[in-house]
């Protein structure tokens, strides 16, 4: 991981969420771009729900081989 962690909430606070992962800026842009709150509650929750998506594990494989800083902008995919 990088010099810079962010926290992700599989399941949102909004939906009564407490848990939290460590996750690298670019992915956790990367989980919000693609998902509502309600999708993450429902149907991605966990880290392998995520990867088993077509999008999220492209960009997974992509990123494994950046620099642990890499950064680039993220669409809005919603």
């Amino acid at each position: 991981m990088g010099s810079v962690t962010e926290w992700h909430h599989p399941i949102p606070k909004s939906r009564g969420g407490k848990e939290r992962q460590p996750v690298h800026p670019i992915c956790h842009r990367t989980i919000h771009a693609n998902f509502t709150n309600s999708d993450l509650e429902k149907r991605f929750a966990t880290v392998d729900a995520l990867l088993a998506h077509e999008e999220i594990g492209r960009f997974v494989d992509w990123i494994a081989n950046k620099p642990t800083d890499f950064n680039a902008p993220t669409k809005d995919r919603r």
